[in-house]
């Protein structure tokens, strides 16, 4: 791994790799931080689904609190901590939804099961009884049976493109070692920081 690296997304490409290699249960997670109109941030884990220069992307029913939140204050962050690598990512900027043929494309390589449970679920809503949310489902399969599964009216993605990049990495006797690259225009500054 190479700190000196000018390129932030070279570094979180060989993370997420070596992460990919160790890592026993979804090397891909993220917990994903948002806003509210009222201050109030709200975090959660997801799954990150695509990323390039253009930013890191995740899937969600868009009508859960993180796409209401995202839509008040568009302010994000997100986190990826690999426990076995002792390494972590931290990520700020700004937030968009992917256009329509990306979450279509996105959408039909996701398992049948996952694609009905995005038509049964009220992500985020209030459920007086798991049966309803079953049958919900039961209904969908029975919708759908012998067709393709379409991408739901109320989900699709969001890309965050980052203006800040921090890489951390611990060091003995807690002197960890950080990295932060910051967008200033087209380039990437990068630079130390106390741990």
């Amino acid at each position: 791994m190479n700190m000196n690296d000018a390129d932030p997304f070279a570094l979180f490409s060989q993370w997420l790799s070596d992460a990919e290699q160790s890592e026993p249960n979804d090397p891909n997670s993220m917990a994903l931080t948002t806003v509210a109109a009222n201050g109030q941030p709200s975090s959660r884990m997801v799954l990150l689904k695509g990323h390039s220069k253009d930013g890191f992307i995740f899937y969600t029913n868009l009508g859960s609190r993180k796409a209401n939140e995202i839509n008040e204050t568009a302010k994000v962050s997100t986190l990826f901590h690999w426990k076995s690598l002792r390494r972590q990512i931290r990520i700020e900027g700004s937030i968009n939804p992917v256009d329509d043929l990306t979450a279509d494309a996105y959408f039909a390589s996701r398992s049948r099961s996952s694609q009905l449970g995005a038509w049964a679920s009220d992500q985020s809503k209030p459920l007086n009884d798991r049966q309803i949310f079953e049958d919900r489902f039961k209904e969908y399969e029975e919708k759908f049976a012998g067709l393709e599964v379409p991408r739901p009216p109320n989900w699709s993605g969001y890309c965050i493109t980052p203006h800040k990049i921090e890489f951390w990495m611990d060091r003995e006797f807690r002197l960890h070692e950080r990295w932060l690259f910051e967008r200033k225009g087209k380039e990437w500054q990068r630079g130390m920081l106390y741990p």
